[in-house]
């Protein structure tokens, strides 16, 4: 009992990973500008030079201002979600089916893996990214979101291993 219990819990754990990111691809597939124009600010950083003019001065040689290359590295992202969001998901169906007997759980808390350890991914690469860019001066907001999502994708991917 203790068992399917457990796969349950994390059959929905993963599941709420995927709704949330789903929500999130959805809003950058059907509203791009939302999130895309605080891609392209931290990108040609340039928050940080109008707050903290000496220290952008330091590091100003980072910034990108290519609008092709900023939209390029958007799109990218949006895709690595699209798939990430998709791997969750069949990594949730493969749990329930093990609920059910019908796939091995092995098969399911892999799969579920894989797609967790793709969402932790994506949020520690914006850490990284983020850190190249100097985000921490004017976009503290989404630096913390970064850093939660990622504990999230790491608490889970404990979680799921923990059988």
């Amino acid at each position: 009992m203790l068992d399917l219990v457990i796969l349950l819990s994390q059959a929905v754990s993963v599941a709420l990973m995927a709704a949330w990111l789903t929500l999130g691809v959805r809003d950058n597939i059907l509203h791009p500008s939302v999130n895309e124009i605080y891609t392209a600010q931290v990108m040609q950083m340039s928050r940080m030079r109008e707050d903290f003019p000496d220290e952008y001065a330091l590091v100003a040689h980072r910034a990108v201002s290519s609008r092709a290359t900023q939209q390029f590295a958007f799109r990218t992202v949006v895709v690595a979600e699209l798939l990430t969001t998709i791997m969750l998901w069949i990594g949730v169906i493969t749990l329930v089916m093990g609920l059910f007997g019908m796939t091995p759980t092995e098969t399911g808390r892999a799969l579920a893996m894989i797609g967790t350890l793709m969402f932790t991914c994506i949020w520690a690469g914006f850490l990284v990214v983020g850190n190249h860019f100097s985000y921490w001066f004017c976009h503290e907001d989404a630096q913390n979101t970064h850093y939660q999502m990622t504990l999230w994708g790491l608490g889970n991917l404990i979680f799921l291993a923990a059988v």
